[in-house]
């Protein structure tokens, strides 16, 4: 029998991928994944242990996610005319969205430097990847995006807002130019809403082309791995048939449903964040050789000689934050911090104060 090897069956750009790299944590302040620093108040963690202690394991899940829908729909004002879908993160989501459009020869339109899942997640499904440069400022550029959208005509165009890694809002006018100009759906990813307070959720009626995605990973919950997408009926119940069965365990569905009932906790924790921030950017702007760039998320993007380095020796003294140095020309010598607990942050200050003064 001969041997059968997996370039002999594999997706050749598959074979060309690199797995997506996540960096080693143990025994780390860990500054590298936007993630919410606080955890849940004792209250809430005891409301936790009692409604999970007699779930029944054993059985499959609410399908349709119904409770969960519902209090989602209250907390994130999502209005009574458009749909709801749950993904398993934002990930998911996005590989739904692609999986449904990907005709021979559709195109994926976004930005770039951009999240760095819109292109592999275009490579998994078949997509051509279109990826449009940002100003060197990362702001957007509108004329070059309505011309893209003319000669590419894209399927699918994908914006974050805020943008990552650079954590800036983009002009809600150019946004809405782009909507309108596109010749497919447009899906506005606003993971980082809770430290923005921008929304395009209220535009939804609108535009019949627009799509708002959400995730409650960066508002707290990144361990239960929850996305949502909300829109109009009519494209969500096609992107449903995509979606696998069951694909929101039951502990989430549980423990998602309480936590935001008890939303006003998650935007306390935000409001904190928000508050540390601006000392972090303050902070970051005294610092000679440092360029720290303006966010509306819960990270901080800053740019200094030998970044490599530095993130290097970061590393040395127990701190984790995003090595984006030379992935992409206009991030070189970019590092990317996530804003930490007072006490995280002050500590990274004092050591990259260390680091560069020397």
């Amino acid at each position: 029998m001969a041997l059968t090897l997996p370039d002999q069956i594999v997706r050749q750009e598959i074979l060309a991928l690199s797995a997506y790299h996540i960096s080693p944590a143990q025994d780390m302040i860990k500054l590298d994944a936007m993630e919410n620093p606080y955890q849940l108040p004792p209250f809430l963690n005891k409301e936790i242990s009692r409604i999970t202690a007699d779930v029944c394991i054993n059985r499959y899940p609410d399908p349709h996610a119904t409770a969960l829908k519902e209090t989602l729909r209250t907390t994130l004002s999502i209005p009574a005319e458009m749909d709801i879908m749950l993904g398993n993160g934002s990930d998911e989501i996005i590989q739904i969205i692609m999986l449904a459009a990907a005709k021979p020869g559709a195109k994926l339109l976004t930005v770039e430097p951009g999240f760095a899942m819109f292109r592999m997640i275009a490579t998994f499904t078949n997509l051509e990847y279109i990826g449009i440069p940002l100003r060197s400022d990362f702001s957007l550029d509108t004329d070059t995006m309505l011309t893209a959208l003319r000669h590419h005509q894209p399927a699918i165009t994908f914006l974050a807002y805020p943008n990552n890694p650079s954590g800036n809002l983009f002009d809600t006018g150019a946004l809405e130019k782009i909507i309108e100009a596109s010749p497919g759906l447009v899906v506005i990813d606003e993971a980082y809403h809770p430290f923005a307070g921008k929304s395009f959720i209220e535009k939804l009626a609108d535009y019949p082309n627009l799509l708002v995605m959400r995730t409650l990973s960066k508002l707290g919950l990144a361990g239960l791995r929850l996305g949502l997408l909300s829109g109009r009926p009519e494209w969500l119940s096609q992107l449903e048939k995509l979606r696998l069965p069951y694909n929101i365990n039951v502990i989430t569905q549980l423990v998602a449903t309480r936590v935001m009932q008890h939303y006003d906790v998650l935007q306390q924790q935000a409001e904190a964040i928000k508050q540390t921030r601006t000392r972090l950017q303050e902070f970051l702007a005294t610092l000679k050789g440092v360029e720290a760039y303006p966010s509306d998320a819960n990270f901080i993007l800053f740019r200094l000689d030998d970044a490599s380095r530095i993130f290097r020796q970061l590393q040395q003294r127990g701190i984790l934050v995003k090595n984006l140095d030379n992935s992409h020309s206009l991030l070189k010598n970019c590092l990317r911090v996530t804003v930490g607990t007072p006490e995280e942050s002050d500590y990274f200050c004092n050591t990259l104060q260390d680091l560069v003064g020397k």
